[in-house]
C-alpha cells in the first residue's frame, strides 16, 4: 500500500520550534555529534533486537557513512541500524522531545548491552541549526516494512511518503544554509568527528576512509592494556606533552557506571589548579572539557577521560547538573585516586619518591580541601629531609624510622619521633634551599634535622599542618634560633674599661648607630661553631607570625609578598669579623677635619655585613644591587688604604 500523508509536527506552541533551532546548542557544529550518535543508537538497537531473537536477519558490519554533495550543498549521514517505520517516524520525529532511546531501553532493559546514547529526543532537531531542509530516508528491520521519506524545511509542516530505499537503516540529508557551507569541507567534518565521535564503537567513514579511532581504551579492562598503550593514548589526547607520572584506570558499574583513565601530569609552578583538562564523555560521545562538578577541585590538574551514562546532563549535554549522583561519582573518583597513591607508596616507594615533587601538589591540595581524601593519604605525606635517613638506625629509636623507608624523605610523624629529645613538638622547615642554605647549614652542624617544604603550595600547607598537629610548632629556619645553637659559655663577657660596656652591648650600639633603621632590631648572640670563621657573621631573622601575615596580605591583594620591614639582625659575636669591629671603631687615628677613618670604616663594615645577611633572605632589585656594589667598593677601598699604611 502506497503511503502519502501530510500533517503538522506536534508541539505546544508555534514559538518553541525556532527557539530549539537557534538556542538548543551553544555551537552549531554539535549537529554532527547528535546525528552520528543517533546513528550509533540505531545500530546498537539492532544488536539488541537481534540478541532478543526478534530479528534473525544478517546484522552486517556496523558503520556510519558521511557523504558530501557540494553542488547540492548537502551532507548525508547514513547508518545501517534498526531503521524506522512510518508510525515510528511520526512518533519519534514529529513529536518534539519524545525520546525513542528512553522507551527502547525500558523495553529491552534485561539486555546486557544497553549502551544507548540518546535521552532527550531533541538531538535530531539540532540539524535545523545548519540546514534549511532536512530529509530522512529510512527502512525498518521489521519483516515487510516499507521504506519512508520524511521532509521538513524548518517550519512546523512536514511531508511523509513512500521511499524507494532498499537497504535497512536511515539516511539523514541536510541541505545547508548558505552561511553554514563550511560543513561541506571534508577536513571540517573529519575534525568534528575526531573531536566528538572519535571513540564511538562504530566505524565512521568519509569517502571510503574510516575517520574515527573506534576503540575507547577506558572501556577496556586494565589488564588488557600495556604501559605503551596507556602512554600512546595520553599522547593522542595531549600531543607534545611530557610523559605522565602515573595513571588511574576507573571501571565501576555499581552503584553507578563510570569509566575513565586519569593521568597525573608533571606540574609546572604556574599551573592554574582551578582549570581542568579532563574530557567528559557520555557513552563514548565527547561532551565537554569541563568536569568541575564531577572531578573534585583538587584533582582538576589531572588529565584524561571520564565517561559515565549516569551523569545527568541538560539537553545540550554541555553542562552538568549538580545532584547526589554527581557528588557520589566525585567522591568515588577521589577515593580511587587515593587508593592508587597508597598502592604506589606501598609497592613502588622509590617511584613514589621520584614523582613526589609533582604528586605532592595533588596530595597536599587534596588534603586541604577534602577531609575524606586527607584521611586516606595522611600516612603517605612525605617531606625531603636534610639528613640521610638511610644510615644505620639506632636500636632505641626504631619507631622513629619505621615509616621513613630510607633515603631523604620522611613523614611528619617520624620526624617528630626522631627529634623529640632535642626539640619536642617543633618542626624546622626550609622553603628556599638556595637562599636559606646558611640557616640550614647552621642547624645541620648542630645535629638539627630540617624538612624542605619548598613546593609552591607549601605556603598554604604549613598552616594546615599546624591545625592537624595542634601541639606542634612549625618554624622556618630563618624565623628564630634554637637554643642549642647559642654558646652560653660566652655569656660572661669582659667589660670594656673604655666604654664600661660588654662586648655585646658595644656591638649592638655600633650596628644601631651605623644602620639607623628603627624597624630593624639588633640582637647579639654567640653562635656555636667548630670553625667561627665558617659561621655567618650575621643573620636576618623574620618572626614566623609576621612573615605569614605579610604573605597572607599579599595573597589577598594578589601581589608578590614583600620582605617585612620589621625584622631582626642577629649579629654573631663569636665571629672574628664582628669581634674586630669594636677595635676598628675605637681606632685612634683622627684626620684634620675631626673625622675618624676607623669609625667610618666600622660603619661601612656594619652596613656591608647587613647587606650580606639580607642577601641570604631576598634578592636586590636593580637599584639595590647598584647601591650594594657601590658600598662594597667603598669598603674594599678603605680596607686597602688601611693595609697600605
Amino acid at each position: 500500500m502506497a503511503i502519502a500523508e501530510q500533517g503538522t509536527i506536534s508541539i505546544h506552541t508555534e514559538n518553541i520550534f525556532p527557539i530549539i533551532k537557534k538556542w538548543l546548542y551553544s555551537d552549531h557544529e554539535i549537529f554532527l555529534r547528535e546525528l552520528i550518535s543517533n546513528g550509533v543508537d540505531a545500530i546498537q538497537k539492532l544488536k539488541m533486537v537481534s540478541f532478543s531473537g526478534e530479528f534473525s536477519g544478517e546484522v552486517g558490519e556496523p558503520e556510519i557513512v558521511l557523504s558530501i554533495d557540494k553542488d547540492k550543498k548537502q551532507i548525508s549521514i547514513t547508518d545501517n541500524g534498526i531503521g524506522m517505520t512510518a508510525d515510528e517516524v511520526k512518533k519519534y520525529i514529529n513529536q518534539v522531545a519524545f525520546s525513542s532511546a528512553e522507551e527502547f531501553v525500558q523495553k529491552y532493559q534485561s539486555s546486557n548491552d544497553q549502551n544507548i546514547i540518546g535521552h532527550f529526543g531533541l538531538g535530531f532537531y539540532s540539524s535545523f541549526m545548519v540546514a534549511k531542509q532536512v530529509d530522512i530516508e529510512t527502512l525498518s528491520y521489521q519483516d515487510g516494512a516499507e521504506a519512508v521519506h520524511w521532509s521538513c524545511d524548518g517550519g512546523t509542516a512536514f511531508t511523509l511518503e513512500s521511499s524507494d530505499k532498499a537497504e535497512r537503516g536511515t539516511t539523514i540529508t541536510l541541505t545547508l544554509q548558505d552561511e553554514e557551507l563550511e560543513y561541506l569541507e571534508p577536513e571540517r567534518l573529519k575534525t568534528l568527528v575526531k573531536t566528538y565521535c572519535d571513540f564511538l564503537p562504530v566505524a565512521i567513514k568519509l569517502d571510503g576512509e574510516q575517520i574515527n579511532k573506534q576503540k575507547a581504551p577506558w572501556k577496556e579492562s586494565p589488564s588488557n592494556l600495556s604501559k605503551e598503550e596507556y602512554l600512546e593514548f595520553y599522547q593522542y589526547l595531549y600531543p607534545f606533552q611530557e610523559e605522565p607520572l602515573l595513571w588511574v584506570h576507573l571501571n565501576t558499574d555499581y552503584p553507578f557506571i563510570v569509566n575513565g583513565i586519569l593521568y597525573f601530569p608533571k606540574i609546572k609552578p604556574d599551573i592554574d589548579v582551578t582549570k581542568g583538562q579532563i574530557k567528559l564523555f557520555c557513552n563514548q560521545v565527547f561532551v565537554s572539557d569541563n568536569c568541575e562538578e564531577v572531578i573534585p577541585q583538587f584533582l582538576m590538574p589531572l588529565r584524561g577521560v571520564i565517561d559515565s551514562s549516569d551523569i545527568p546532563l541538560n539537553v545540550s549535554r554541555s553542562f552538568l547538573q549538580a545532584d547526589r549522583t554527581v557528588r557520589q561519582i566525585a567522591n568515588h573518583i577521589a577515593k580511587k585516586v587515593g587508593d592508587r597513591l597508597k598502592e604506589l607508596y606501598r609497592d613502588s616507594y622509590e617511584e613514589y619518591v621520584r614523582s613526589w615533587q609533582d604528586l605532592g601538589t595533588f596530595v597536599k591540595f587534596g588534603s586541604i580541601n577534602d577531609d575524606k581524601f586527607k584521611k586516606q593519604v595522611e600516612d603517605i605525606l612525605i617531606f625531603r629531609s636534610s639528613v640521610d635517613l638511610g644510615e644505620a638506625q639506632p636500636a632505641e629509636s626504631e619507631d622513629a624510622w619505621s615509616d621513613s623507608k630510607g633515603g631523604n624523605y620522611t613523614t611528619i610523624k617520624a620526624y617528630l619521633e626522631r627529634n623529640k629529645a632535642r626539640h619536642e613538638n617543633k618542626v624546622y622547615y626550609c622553603t628556599d634551599e638556595v637562599n636559606q642554605a646558611t640557616y640550614v647549614d647552621l642547624l645541620q652542624k648542630q645535629g638539627i634535622e630540617v624538612l624542605y617544604m619548598d613546593a609552591f603550595i607549601d605556603t598554604h600547607f604549613v598552616p594546615f599542618l599546624e591545625r592537624e598537629y595542634s601541639d606542634v610548632k612549625f618554624s622556618r629556619v630563618d624565623a628564630d634560633l634554637d637554643e642549642t645553637l647559642i654558646d652560653k659559655d660566652q655569656a660572661a663577657e669582659i667589660v670594656d674599661p673604655k666604654t664600661n660596656q660588654t662586648r655585646s652591648e658595644g656591638i649592638k650600639q655600633l650596628f644601631e648607630s651605623a644602620l639607623k633603621k628603627p624597624k630593624v632590631t639588633i640582637r647579639t648572640e654567640a653562635l656555636k661553631s667548630d670553625n667561627p670563621q665558617g659561621s655567618p657573621p650575621a643573620m636576618v631573622l623574620v618572626p614566623e607570625s609576621a612573615r605569614r601575615m605579610q604573605e597572607m596580605m599579599a595573597m589577598m591583594q594578589q601581589q608578590v609578598a614583600q620582605f617585612p620591614e620589621e625584622h631582626t639582625l642577629l649579629v654573631n659575636t663569636a665571629h672574628p669579623l664582628i669581634q674586630n669591629l669594636i677595635s676598628i671603631s675605637q681606632g685612634s687615628i683622627v684626620q684634620g677635619d675631626g673625622r675618624s677613618p676607623s669609625a667610618e670604616l666600622a660603619t661601612q663594615i656594619c652596613e656591608y655585613v647587613y647587606d650580606l645577611a639580607l642577601m641570604a633572605q631576598k634578592g636586590f632589585d636593580a637599584e639595590g644591587m647598584k647601591s650594594f656594589s657601590e658600598r662594597s667598593n667603598q669598603v674594599l677601598t678603605r680596607l686597602t688604604e688601611f693595609a697600605a699604611r
